[in-house]
């Protein structure tokens, strides 16, 4: 049986990466994450990302290369890099608030154990952004 492929967002600006919480009533609610959300059939990575950060903050980016891949049970998890567009302002529209947080600090929020990894290479600044 194939997994579920969920795709998310790592968004820099200024040294500061954006997270969001989950809303009450869905898995791991309260924790924070990366914005994104599952693929619909017959989407690409690409595709799907740009549309969940649409319907999750608002906001309309350039989806870049996938820099981290993780599984937790059915779901396989793909992380890409996306590019700021300074003229956006995210909205919290299907969580319950999003913040901007400095590298070093990822560690103290607490993730779903599936993003325990890419927490840490972040906030060890093994994960830099290009350019």
């Amino acid at each position: 049986m194939s997994k579920t492929v969920v795709v998310a967002a790592v968004i820099e600006r200024g040294g500061r990466i954006l997270i969001c919480q989950r809303p009450p009533g869905v898995g791991h609610s309260g924790r924070w994450e990366f914005p994104g959300g599952k693929r619909e059939r017959g989407e690409g990575d690409r595709s799907a990302l740009r549309r969940e950060l649409r319907e999750e903050l608002g906001i309309e980016l350039t989806v870049d290369k996938r820099i981290w891949t993780a599984e937790a049970g059915p779901l396989e998890l793909r992380f890409f890099r996306c590019r700021w567009r300074p003229q956006q302002r995210p909205r919290p529209l299907a969580s319950t608030q999003f913040r901007w947080v400095e590298r070093r600090d990822l560690s103290a929020y607490d993730f779903p154990p599936a993003d325990f990894g890419l927490v840490k290479a972040l906030a060890a600044g093994r994960l830099r952004p290009k350019g």
